[in-house]
């Protein structure tokens, strides 16, 4: 594949709309004004009281004011730019508010908690770390401020790629956005927001996983996202590898403002602003041109997705609220079978034919609907959250792609997910002891239509026809108690859950699945802490798994005993903050897995599978596979602070699951080291320059089983090599190492503000080498060619694989 040539196409596509923006860019005029106004209220979050008389400033600074009687404050005339903001008041603890961003053309609101600390009765002021440490959370627990993930460099703002600046986060070398946490699967994690649980934050989600290539949630709803690697509260089931709570902002209370952008894969526009009095409301649309960069870039696949995304929320008054909030997308996958026309390059011919031979074509849409009722109390809030989500997944592949012949139809699956939940929480705190207590249900319907002609490992051709309609109930019952003691030097939490479904007997009882879990940190110093973790956490095996029935129609795998999968975790580290701004962090970590499925048709743990586009976990299982997963975490932060930013993490992990002989073998996420360096620079004039660079450690990958894969009845069914499962993860692919850059400048009018940025992902074209495929020798016609030694078979060969392009994008953000 011609990089260079690829360069100037993409270029070329967008030069209409970056000419303008270009100039811009490279000028230096720019608007001088100090019309800025941060204003908001400052509150209790357990009472949802007002605090007054707290003293809210500009950090580093002597710039602020105080509350009034309604814990409302306004901070005026300042230059529009990034502020750090301090809140403090007697007997609570000091709070802090990273990266707040003001304009000319209108106020910014920031409304800010402060937690009542239990040394309100001695009257002084409580000085907390800014960086948030949770009770129930003291390690492996993450804040990601919405400013970091729009300037994210190579992210082109999307949430799931940033967080791959932080440790213990590895991802694959492709067009997707698998989030693999501490040597876990991509189906490990669990997504929040506000509360509401969504099942995939992914376009084109892998079904039974969570991955996709591009990011559902839009940044500019975000106000910050806590994530949690380890010690997951109580409250929030159903995860082995990690949790992420996304926090919405409200709408604007005063007035309408709109946000137009136009990314490297998508342009949008976003609307918030009031409702009458009480109710304000955040909405937005985005469509991709992501195919249009696609086949510039003459890949064999056209992603096109469409999303859109609210939140309206109303305060009844001081004491109730409610909000609800929505989110859905309609993606197609498409072939782009022309790949392939202006090609000359032989591998890379190979390479598209094989994919073109493997990838269906897919159409999905997907929706979260949710209403969460929260009612204050003096020491305490009780919240209600009820919600909806729906997955609707097709996907269709004929031999050779040829759809006028009906015998030609290799695979045509339907499926849906459909889950309705309700969960009740009681949160109360009061003289450092903090309660939450809670329960929840779900009913869940998947409806799996699938036909698929498939060869095995073993090399025998299968047809799989079924219909399937499941309709299982779970129930979860959670309560977690967290005290801080020894004047607060020691934090200790404990907490209890139990998951169970009507799925099957092994799943019915709730005893088996309790999920003990304890947490403390204790205060070595005034900047040292000592921080530990140890929980058991259970997760549900994917609707895919559970709903698969056999050719006389039975759900076996309810017959096979199939059970909530279990990890129990063992997290120890030690926490440093040298100066206000600045963290280090060392943390180890040990996870045991059991009760994983193992596939039996593959013969393979689901722990390894869900990186790639498709289905998993549509066949045959036993919960037999186990796991461990084990390594260290360095993490140096320096939050925005004079104009410097940065993040430091290395990771070194070791991830295995049993294969098929019971015998331990590495995971398909066994990076070994993995190094991620985050850092940007803010100059006057609103001018900032970012750049990550990023390191994996060689990924295993399972062979070709090259005589099974070279007989012409296997190849001529699906023009794809079959897997060596003997050598399950054998090999490994070289390390992979990229860097991305970004600069940025900002212009602020009166009545608009304008942002342009300069994106270059992967700016030395480093090509990441993937697992290699297996394909056939052809002539020049294209057809493949006989072995001359043995007539069953097609003479094969190897083809080196890999991906990485260097990739130029140009972006504006206008802001009214």
């Amino acid at each position: 594949m011609n990089n260079s040539g690829n360069f100037l196409l993409i270029f070329v596509t967008m030069k209409k709309i970056s000419t303008t923006l270009i100039f811009f860019l490279f000028s230096t005029f720019s608007i001088v004004a100090q019309n800025g106004i941060i204003k908001g209220k400052v509150f209790n979050p357990i009472s949802n009281e007002a605090i007054p008389f707290a003293n809210v400033v500009i950090q580093g600074t002597t710039t602020g004011t105080s509350t009034d009687i309604d814990g409302n404050y306004i901070i005026s005339g300042l230059e529009p730019k990034l502020y750090n903001l301090e809140a403090t008041s007697l007997g609570f603890e000091k709070a802090v508010v990273f990266e707040v961003q003001t304009f000319n053309n209108r106020p910014v609101f920031i409304d800010i908690e402060m937690m009542e600390n239990s040394q309100l009765l001695e009257a002084v002021e409580v000085t907390a770390s800014p960086f948030m440490k949770k009770e129930e959370a003291p390690v492996s627990m993450r804040s990601i401020g919405v400013s970091e993930i729009e300037r994210n460099p190579g992210g082109n703002r999307d949430i799931s790629r940033a967080i791959q600046s932080l440790p213990g986060v590895a991802s694959t070398p492709a067009f997707r956005n698998d989030i693999i946490i501490r040597g876990g699967g991509p189906n490990e994690n669990r997504f929040f927001l506000d509360g509401v649980e969504v099942p995939n934050i992914n376009h084109f989600a892998t079904q039974g996983s969570s991955g996709g290539p591009v990011g559902l949630i839009n940044v500019n709803f975000i106000k910050e996202v806590d994530f949690y690697s380890s010690a997951f509260p109580a409250n929030r089931g159903n995860a082995l590898s990690s949790v992420f709570e996304f926090t919405q902002k409200d709408g604007n209370p005063e007035g309408v403002k709109a946000n137009f952008t136009v990314g490297s894969s998508d342009y949008g526009l976003t609307l918030d602003g009031p409702i009458g009095k009480n109710t304000s409301y955040v909405f937005s649309l985005r469509r991709s041109y992501l195919q249009f960069l696609f086949r510039a870039l003459a890949l064999p696949f056209l992603p096109i997705y469409n999303d859109t995304q609210f939140k309206i929320k109303t305060k009844l008054n001081d004491k109730n609220e409610i909000s609800l909030i929505g989110l859905g997308a309609f993606d197609n996958f498409e072939l782009n079978e022309g790949a392939n026309d202006n090609v000359d390059d032989e591998e890379t011919l190979e390479r598209n034919r094989y994919i073109l031979g493997n990838i269906p074509s897919n159409d999905q849409w997907n929706y979260t609907l949710g209403l969460s009722y929260k009612h204050f109390a003096d020491k305490s809030f009780q919240q209600v959250v009820v919600s909806r989500n729906h997955l609707n997944n097709v996907a269709i592949k004929y031999q050779d792609n040829d759809e006028s012949d009906p015998n030609k139809l290799i695979l045509d699956y339907s499926s849906q997910e459909i889950e309705n939940k309700v969960r009740l929480e009681h949160t109360w705190r009061d003289k450092g002891w903090k309660w939450n207590v809670g329960v929840g249900y779900q009913n869940a319907t998947f409806t799996n239509s699938t036909y698929n002609r498939i060869v095995t490992s073993s090399g025998q051709e299968l047809e799989i026809d079924f219909d399937s309609r499941l309709n299982i109930n779970r129930y979860s019952v959670f309560s977690q108690l967290s005290k801080s003691v020894w004047n607060n030097r020691l934090t200790l939490s404990g907490g209890i859950r139990t998951d169970f479904s009507d799925f099957n007997e092994e799943m019915l009882n709730p005893i088996d699945q309790l999920s003990p879990r304890i947490a403390a940190s204790l205060s070595l110093a005034p900047k040292w802490s000592l921080n530990t973790s140890i929980g058991r956490y259970f997760q549900l095996p994917p609707y895919t798994v559970l709903g698969y029935r056999n050719a006389t129609g039975d759900l076996i795998n309810q017959d096979n005993g199939i059970d909530y999968i279990r990890a129990d975790h063992y997290v120890a580290g030690v926490e440093y903050l040298p100066t206000a701004n600045t963290k280090l962090t060392v943390e180890g970590f040990y996870k045991v897995y059991n009760d994983y499925p193992f596939l039996l048709r593959d013969s393979v743990s689901l722990a390894n599978l869900g990186g790639d586009f498709g289905v998993i976990g549509n066949e045959p299982a036993v919960p037999t596979s186990e796991g461990r997963s084990y390594g260290i975490e360095f993490l140096a932060q320096q939050k925005l602070f004079k104009g410097f930013y940065g993040i430091l993490a290395y990771t070194y992990v070791i991830s295995e699951f049993t294969d098929k002989n019971d015998d331990f073998r590495p995971s398909a996420w066994d990076n070994g080291n993995i190094v991620t360096l985050t850092a940007g620079k803010k100059f006057k004039g609103n001018w900032e320059i970012g750049a990550r660079f990023r390191y994996l450690g060689g990924a295993p990958y399972t062979p070709f089983d090259e005589n099974l894969s070279g007989l012409r009845q296997n190849w001529d069914l699906r023009g794809i090599g079959i897997l060596d499962l003997d050598r399950l993860n054998s090999e490994r692919v070289g390390g992979v190492h990229q860097l991305d850059v970004r600069l940025d400048k900002r212009w602020f009018f009166k009545k608009w503000s304008l942002n342009a940025y300069i994106d270059i992902q992967n700016v030395y074209n480093y090509q990441a080498p993937l697992a290699p495929f297996i394909t056939v020798e052809r002539d020049p016609d294209g057809n493949p060619l006989v072995d001359p030694n043995d007539p069953t078979r097609y003479s094969t060969r190897n083809i080196a694989n890999f991906s990485g392009n260097l990739l130029p994008s140009v972006g504006i953000i206008i802001e009214l």
